[in-house]
């Protein structure tokens, strides 16, 4: 590849970039004025990814307007250290998420799941006192479960609506603990229940605490989870290539701006 084709996909690329930078740390002061703490927590991270975007992207567009090798080198090591952490997160985000699986019961059209079906790196996620204390706060927030009592207004209907994992886990009793529904909101707890979940004697009707300190809750979050986790290494899968073909370039204007300043 010629210098001049070279240097100036490089530029334009990170040219790009840069603004995907300015952009995602533009988003992350957003949210770090937004009145849900559960999305200010997201602030410091999103911002670091930003200006993390800009630093490499900067070191890439002058090294390749200036034709400077050393800047040149500094991008391709930051670079190659950039697609080795994808490739490893990607390969463990397909590890992690490779067990668990929802479980169907008679009469319902969602799927109930299982905390001990996921894997060991989700139980301790999860069972942490901690991380689940702030997760479950986020959850009570956001007023998911009052505002599946308007989605819904009869128990048939419920029954046959495709609940998210969260929704089914969190805002109800697991279906094995038998209790009679009220409502689609409120279930009679006085029923005797045989089964042994120890879920059953954790659920309340009170909306801020439903089934927050359940494992059918924790599997529902894990099952989120995972979907969200596959998603993002199958964009990881396709920003590898990507990444993988800037990198090919920049080594050819890394060694054609090698040859240029030998020559000057």
């Amino acid at each position: 590849m010629g210098i001049g084709t070279s240097t100036f996909v490089i530029r334009w690329v990170n040219l790009l970039t840069m603004l995907l930078a300015v952009a995602v740390i533009i988003f992350g002061v957003w949210m770090s004025t937004h009145n849900d703490g559960c999305r200010r927590s997201l602030t410091f991270p999103v911002i670091a990814l930003g200006a993390f975007i800009f630093f490499i992207s900067i070191i890439g567009f002058l090294g390749a307007c200036k034709r400077s090798v050393a800047l040149l080198w500094i991008y391709l090591v930051v670079l190659l250290i950039v697609l080795i952490a994808i490739l490893v997160f990607t390969v463990l985000a397909f590890i992690v998420t490779n067990n668990g699986s929802g479980h169907t019961n008679p009469g319902l059209r969602y799927k109930e799941y299982k905390l001990n079906d996921y894997s060991s790196w989700f139980l301790k996620q999860l069972n942490n006192t901690n991380h689940w204390r702030r997760l479950k706060s986020c959850l009570v927030k956001s007023e998911l479960c009052r505002k599946l009592s308007k989605k819904y207004k009869t128990i048939k209907q419920l029954k046959s609506a495709e609940l998210t994992p969260i929704e089914g886990g969190c805002c109800r009793p697991p279906s094995e603990c038998g209790y009679p529904a009220v409502n689609v909101s409120y279930y009679d707890l006085s029923f005797h229940s045989i089964s042994a979940n120890k879920d059953c004697k954790l659920y309340k009707n009170l909306r801020t605490i439903k089934c927050y300190n359940c494992d059918s809750c924790k599997a529902g979050v894990a099952q989120y989870m995972k979907t969200e986790w596959r998603l993002v290494a199958i964009f990881n899968v396709v920003l590898f290539v990507v990444l993988s073909m800037v990198y090919f370039v920049g080594c050819c204007a890394r060694r054609n701006a090698s040859s240029y300043r030998s020559k000057a």
